[in-house]
């Protein structure tokens, strides 16, 4: 029989009275039920986040350092569990579901270390008429109660993106979990708890967008939202939230630039992991890869027999590279794409055989600018490969895209290398790596249709706080 969850509110552990199924990805099978959160225990989660606030927001730094340290310890310490965990609820393959767990350690590291280094600088008042005999200095502040709404493609490590800087910076947190991954935010609250979260600091509720994501973001009592997700939720989610400070991870289509100059035995491995790692459901993941015409054939060869060499499954099983998709339907809509590209004289030349929620790795070419494959956000494993002849056209090609999350770029000539970083407009250019690389303490995020705001430790604890200026007249 499937576990029947409780919710954290308070400190304290609380029933539902309706639930939500969650399933195994991959089997389908219910793996356990969690508490959906109605109005009234909205209310409860938000009175609790302000009390948490009180008490977080006290703490000296020192010991909220020591809470996120212990959270990462304790991530540590039950890095199976919670690794069996994402690999049935998301149906991410264990080795990537385990590399998420061991980026999560890492986050509340980093966290724990930025939780310190919270600072204000001097200001030189005197630089301006009628500042003489003044001393200006500025403080952080933490903003208040933070409103956390996280996808289902990271459970982990996305959640820790938000919640840690937020603990780090002395906010408390509101957290809304993707409603079909919620199981992994229940077990993080639980090790956070166990770490000496003061009650109130952490609340989860879990429920769809429309009603209990929609309350978040419009209470006035939340100081700021954290959201990762799509285009057309970010925009109406920065429509409704008024003055609220509003950090956004959108989507992208991101590209990689092969350039003749490239080494293969380093970009093929990595463009094919980049490109089909957890089914394609990454932000970052490899969409769209230009090569050089001198080298596209080449290229093309080795990127197929790896491709070739996958293996589908089930996500459990250590061998498994790539596993199901979230649901049917996202594996359908990616169906219909393809189909409609090929429609329009796209080429397939490896993949896209579908079975349920399990879409085959696929690799295109003779596709088009305006196809939704090329044009727009596929997440799914599904890329496309393009030939071209200067460098400059690949610049183009990979600017040309209403979204700017990370680029990436393979080449051994540096001043193409610039060329790329100051002709795309992405908040990332990853040189000789594909765009799918982050570090977790790099400044995180996009342009254009791709967000606004920063993650990464140090650059979210700046979004999660704000700015105080404290002036003295010492005129007598």
């Amino acid at each position: 029989m499937s576990k029947v969850y409780k919710t954290l509110i308070g400190g304290k552990w609380k029933e539902g009275e309706k639930l939500l199924e969650v399933t195994n990805k991959y089997g389908g099978e219910v793996i356990g039920s969690v508490p959906l959160t109605d109005k009234e225990t909205f209310e409860e989660a938000i009175k609790s986040a302000q009390d948490g606030f009180s008490l977080i927001s006290n703490i000296p730094a020192y010991r909220r350092s020591k809470i996120l340290e212990k959270t990462s310890e304790k991530i540590e310490e039950k890095k199976d569990e919670i690794t069996r965990i994402i690999a049935m609820e998301a149906g991410k393959a264990w080795k990537h579901a385990k590399a998420e767990v061991e980026r999560a350690v890492q986050t509340f590291k980093f966290a724990s270390e930025e939780a310190k280094s919270i600072h204000g600088e001097t200001i030189p008042m005197d630089a301006a008429f009628g500042g003489e005999k003044r001393i200006g200095f500025y403080l952080r502040f933490p903003v208040g109660i933070v409103g956390a709404i996280s996808p289902f493609n990271f459970p982990l490590n996305l959640v820790a993106h938000k919640v840690a800087p937020a603990i780090a910076a002395g906010c408390s947190v509101v957290l809304k979990p993707a409603s079909m991954t919620p199981l992994t935010s229940l077990k993080l609250g639980e090790i956070m708890m166990e770490a000496g979260l003061p009650d109130g600091a952490l609340n989860i509720i879990i429920g769809s967008g429309s009603t209990v994501g929609n309350w978040l973001v419009t209470d006035p009592r939340v100081s700021m939202i954290t959201f990762t997700g799509s285009p057309p939720v970010g925009r109406d989610i920065k429509e409704k939230s008024g003055l609220k400070k509003v950090t956004l991870e959108l989507g992208s289509n991101s590209a990689c630039i092969i350039d003749e100059s490239a080494d293969l035995d380093l970009a093929v491995p990595r463009c094919i992991v980049g490109s089909f790692a957890y089914a394609g459901q990454i932000c970052i993941s490899v969409q769209r890869i230009y090569i050089h015409q001198k080298i596209f054939d080449k290229f093309t060869q080795r990127f197929l027999k790896g491709t070739e060499n996958l293996k589908l499954g089930d996500p459990l099983d250590s061998e498994t590279d790539v596993g199901p998709m979230i649901t049917e339907d996202d594996a359908k809509r990616t169906e219909s794409w393809v189909n409609e590209a090929v429609e329009g004289g796209a080429k397939i030349l490896i993949g896209g055989k579908r079975e349920k929620n399990f879409y085959s790795p696929m690799v295109l070419t003779n596709v088009k600018p305006e196809m939704k494959v090329i044009a727009k956000e596929v997440f799914a494993p599904v890329v496309s490969l393009v030939p071209f002849d200067d460098f400059s056209d690949a610049v183009r090609m990979t600017d040309d895209s209403i979204y700017g999350l990370q680029a990436g770029v393979y080449t051994s000539d540096i001043e193409k290398a610039f060329q790329a970083v100051k002709g795309i407009k992405v908040g990332g250019v990853i040189v000789n790596d594909v765009p799918t690389y982050r570090a977790d303490q790099m400044p995180y995020g996009g342009v254009k249709e791709s967000g606004i705001g920063r993650e990464g430790l140090k650059f979210a604890i700046e979004e999660m706080t704000d700015i105080k200026m404290v002036v003295f007249n010492l005129q007598k």
